[in-house]
């Protein structure tokens, strides 16, 4: 069963978030200068292995992408997703 994932930019929260099944998903972010430093990303256990933190994600990198901004993956799964897709290494 494969689930359009909604992705909501909420720059005045610092977030990208999806509501899936009722459960709240996010990835956090701070803005400094012109570094996006991302901060933390949560989907919830019962969600897991749908492919939210990625789509997550990729939203928020696309986002700096056309801000301009570079990103700092202090976020362990960020780290992660950017190291498996070479094609975001513009902005570290």
């Amino acid at each position: 069963m494969s689930t359009e994932i909604v992705i909501t930019h909420r720059p005045e929260a610092g977030c990208f978030e999806a509501i899936v099944d009722g459960h709240r998903c996010v990835a956090d972010y701070q803005v400094q200068g012109q570094v996006m430093h991302m901060t933390h990303t949560f989907v919830s256990p019962a969600l897991e292995g749908r492919g939210i933190a990625a789509a997550l994600v990729k939203a928020a990198l696309s986002w700096a992408r056309t801000q301009g901004y570079k990103v700092n993956p202090v976020c362990s799964y960020v780290a992660v997703y950017l190291r498996r897709h070479p094609e975001w290494s513009d902005l570290s």
